[in-house]
């Protein structure tokens, strides 16, 4: 473990002091990196508890919402590599989340959605992401709380400009 000289305890290899030199030509894209990346580990932990990785949250997510989908535009939809999905669709099916089938309008299609037995883990999903907002979120005054959204909206917007890769762009072109 690092010890930082200015320091009496370790340092967190978490929580970096700052960032590195070459870092401050884009310090708040830095910052933006170690945020997702704290973030993405405060989910695991969350979701963890629930029996769920990281990402699997999403899939279900999308499931309950749109009902059964095909695995082609469930794919899409959640953005991930087509063996990612697949590997979590295995996991969440062994786990009794989702059920995958034949489309009965194209039996090379399969088609899958979220089991009966799901519904007990949407309320813990909703329970664990409620936590992980509060937990981020601590210390924020409801205004600030507001302003980071909005401003958050405002960043992505600028980056879905500066690629095609956008959820919604990938949407619009069907």
């Amino acid at each position: 473990m690092k010890v930082d000289p200015a320091r009496t305890e370790p340092a967190d290899p978490d929580c970096p002091p700052g960032p590195p030199a070459v870092a401050m030509a884009g310090p708040l894209s830095h910052a933006v990196s170690r945020v997702a990346r704290l973030h993405r580990i405060a989910a695991g932990k969350a979701l963890k508890g629930v029996g769920l990785y990281p990402g699997q949250e999403f899939v279900m997510m999308h499931l309950w919402e749109a009902g059964p989908v095909r695995q082609s535009e469930l794919i899409k939809s959640v953005d991930l590599d087509p063996s990612t999905v697949t590997k979590m669709l295995q996991r969440l099916e062994q786990a009794g989340h989702v059920r995958r089938r034949p489309d009965p309008a194209d039996r090379r299609a399969v088609l899958v959605e979220a089991s009966h037995a799901s519904c007990g883990l949407l309320t813990q999903v909703e329970r664990a992401w409620g936590e992980l907002e509060r937990h981020t979120l601590a210390g924020l005054e409801e205004e600030e709380r507001t302003e980071l959204l909005r401003l958050l909206a405002k960043v992505e917007a600028n980056l879905c400009t500066e690629t095609a890769d956008c959820p919604e762009r990938r949407a619009a072109r069907g």
